[in-house]
């Protein structure tokens, strides 16, 4: 089926719109760029009904004892929508804020040592990861670091957005691959040992591979585990959630009270997975698919409010077994 042509106009207007956002929130005090985020954070919670009962009822499903606590499971799910918020917004503001200089008063590397062997040896590397904390820092903070990376990612529909987002991802050396169109690109990028990172929490449809996520059967993508098989690419599974920086060691030139104090995170890894563990097993695929996934819900278990329960992710369910095809 053709793809249907886009309103070029209204493509354009809705970049302007976003270009002046953009520049409002990097000209103006920190402060104020964290209020307009409680404010769109208000707004999307009240506005958007249905995303918001998607929300309510995914919490609810994975952590049952909610059932009986509406209250409970309403601020966490008004919790995710100001993560989130605050999340984009600081999105906007890392490019002037985070640099060479200045990203250990805003990241933290507990497990760095589990890490750094993988990106230093000229053996392919996966990292996989979800729609959780802020995915988007650490491909930004390996490039400031020198490291040559890769992620697999769905182009915007909106062709000038597109543009926009690639200059940002891609601005301090990370290469995005489109999802749907740079197959023999990745295969070349994996086969010369290259480090590769992707999103793996999202629903695959009827024929993905169903693993146990939360509690409840999971459509997820066999890509990624195949992927590790077919290229001897170890996986290293991360998550990059915000957390409080009285956990984590500081530099002593930070200044608590500083207006970009909320700005920190910490890339967590939850797991490494070499394929070769795999080698002679028949259900190699799920038992990898499975490990992955197991290490992401316990990290999203730490800070449930930081993973995006508005998508549907358990929107397909394996076929009771005996049902006829319709």
């Amino acid at each position: 089926m053709a793809r249907k042509q886009r309103n070029r106009a209204a493509d354009y207007a809705v970049y302007l719109v976003v270009r002046l956002l953009v520049a409002a929130v990097q000209a103006v005090p920190p402060r104020w760029a964290y209020a307009v985020a409680g404010a769109l954070a208000w707004l999307l919670y009240t506005l958007v009904k249905s995303r918001r009962r998607i929300a309510l009822e995914n919490v609810r499903a994975a952590f049952p004892e909610l059932v009986n606590d509406p209250a409970k499971a309403d601020r966490l799910v008004r919790a995710m929508f100001g993560h989130f918020a605050q999340s984009v917004v600081e999105l906007m503001l890392i490019p002037r804020k985070l640099h060479v200089g200045t990203w250990r008063k805003h990241l933290a590397l507990p497990e760095g040592h589990l890490t750094l062997p993988h990106l230093l040896t000229g053996r392919a590397a996966l990292i996989v990861t979800a729609h959780f904390g802020n995915w988007e820092i650490a491909g930004f903070h390996l490039g400031l670091c020198g490291f040559r990376t890769h992620a697999i990612a769905r182009a915007l529909d909106n062709p000038y957005l597109q543009r926009f987002a690639l200059h940002f991802r891609q601005r301090t050396g990370q290469t995005i691959i489109d999802k749907n169109d740079d197959f023999e690109f990745l295969t070349e990028v994996l086969k010369g040992g290259g480090k590769v990172a992707t999103l793996a929490d999202q629903d695959a449809g009827p024929r993905g591979v169903f693993v146990d996520f939360f509690g409840r059967p999971a459509s997820t993508h066999k890509a990624v585990a195949l992927m590790a098989m077919q290229f001897d690419a170890v996986m290293v599974v991360i998550g990059v959630p915000r957390v409080p920086r009285t956990a984590y060691p500081q530099r002593p030139d930070f200044d608590p009270t500083d207006p970009l104090a909320p700005l920190f995170y910490a890339v967590r890894v939850a797991d490494v997975i070499d394929p070769r563990e795999y080698a002679s097993d028949p259900n190699a695929v799920k038992r990898i698919t499975q490990r992955y996934s197991a290490a992401l819900e316990a990290l999203i278990r730490e800070h449930p409010e930081q993973y995006f329960w508005l998508h549907r992710r358990w929107k397909h369910q394996p076929k009771a077994k005996g049902a006829k095809a319709a």
